[in-house]
């Protein structure tokens, strides 16, 4: 551990250079998958413009795909994915920052966090049909096709690496601001109430701790699990809810909680 965190401290003191010609052909080597059409299809979709196919067949290459390929040394859309996730984070505080003036440090972080949830993205990417571009095993096909979140979430993160790969900030910074944000704020995620949020702020109003989300039970198989998680207020159940994952359940509980103990917080509820 030692030695890594060595070795990453004297790559930070170096100044950040892009790979040259013959490095950029081994991280990021042609795969064939963007041909003529499906590049100009995939230009469409994302409303840019593509320079280099490469940044986006990689990003479009999930990792089961790799055994399944027949060129040398592909990589997943993995580390694209880890670089995409910061610039969205970052992007969309920008947004927030500057489009919400009086808002303050604690709302903006919710608001982000709300924007950014792994269900807003899926929702997204399948809007942009790039689960029709995703290059996936068998099995990871069915899971996607099961409704995987996660999939669709992450290759959306690595498309914005690669845009920004491509294009530069500029370019990331457009079509998160003009495509991605409009398209997550009228995602059916963001027109749902955040029952969680109103349940806390009705039990601090009342002086009570912050409640406690518990996952009581987990049925079926992996790619179809059951959750039943219950809330606690001050060591005291006082809702539950069932989902097909965490989130979703917990959001069920909140929901229970409040018809019971706070109705009048969903007098508006349709």
């Amino acid at each position: 551990m030692k030695d890594i965190l060595q070795n990453i401290y004297a790559g930070l003191k170096r100044k950040i250079t892009k790979p040259t010609y013959s490095e950029h052909e081994v991280f990021f080597p042609r795969i064939g998958i963007l041909n003529d059409a499906r590049k100009e299809d995939l230009e469409r979709r994302l409303g840019i413009k593509i320079n280099n196919p490469a940044y986006f067949e990689q990003a479009l290459t999930h990792r089961s795909f790799l055994q399944l390929s027949t060129v040398a040394d592909i990589h997943s859309n993995e580390r694209l994915e880890f670089l995409g996730d910061a610039i969205l984070g970052m992007i969309v505080a920008e947004y927030l920052f500057y489009n919400h003036l009086a808002v303050q440090e604690g709302e903006l972080t919710k608001l982000r966090s709300w924007i950014v949830q792994r269900g807003s993205l899926a929702h997204v990417a399948k809007n942009i049909g790039l689960h029709l571009f995703l290059q996936l095993s068998a099995s990871a096909g069915k899971s996607l096709r099961d409704g995987n979140e996660t999939m669709l979430a992450d290759s959306l993160e690595a498309i914005i690496a690669a845009i920004y790969l491509d294009g530069g900030m500029d370019n990331a910074r457009k079509f998160i601001s003009d495509t991605l944000i409009p398209a997550i704020l009228n995602s059916p995620e963001m027109q749902v109430k955040n029952y969680k949020s109103i349940l806390l702020e009705v039990v601090q109003a009342d002086g009570f701790f912050s409640p406690k989300y518990i996952v009581q039970h987990e049925a079926g198989p992996d790619h179809d699990k059951n959750f039943t998680v219950a809330v606690f207020v001050n060591n005291e159940s006082m809702g539950t809810g069932i989902g097909k994952n965490k989130k979703q359940a917990e959001q069920r509980a909140a929901h229970d909680a409040l018809a019971t103990y706070y109705p009048h917080t969903l007098e508006n509820d349709e």
